[in-house]
C-alpha cells in the first residue's frame, strides 16, 4: 500500500509517497501505519485523535467518508492512499 502526500504534509514528512508493509484491514490502520512510519505529521493530521477536518483523504480516488465508512472502510494492500490539506490558488 501506498500514500501520496501533498503540499505542506509532504514537506513535514520531506517525501511524497510513504510505502506501508504492515498488514492492514481499513483506512484507519492505515493512517496510523503512516504516523507510525512519519510520526512528524501526527501533529499536522490529528487533533484530539481525530483526523482534521481540513484535511482531505482518498482511497483509490474515492473519499471513504463521504462514500464509505470512513476510517472503519476496507482497503487492499494494493490501495493507493491519498493525504492533502486544502489547497488553493489562482
Amino acid at each position: 500500500m501506498q500514500w501520496k502526500l501533498f503540499a505542506t504534509l509532504a514537506e513535514t514528512a520531506n517525501t511524497t509517497t510513504v510505502s506501508i508493509d504492515d498488514e492492514v484491514a481499513t483506512v484507519g490502520d492505515a493512517l496510523e501505519a503512516l504516523l507510525d512510519a512519519e510520526p512528524a505529521l501526527t501533529a499536522d493530521v490529528l487533533a484530539d485523535g481525530e483526523i482534521r477536518d481540513h484535511l482531505r483523504l482518498l482511497v483509490d480516488g474515492r473519499d471513504p467518508f463521504r462514500d464509505g465508512a470512513g476510517l472503519a472502510e476496507p482497503v487492499e494492500a494494493d490501495a493507493e492512499l491519498a493525504l492533502f490539506p486544502p489547497v488553493s490558488g489562482g
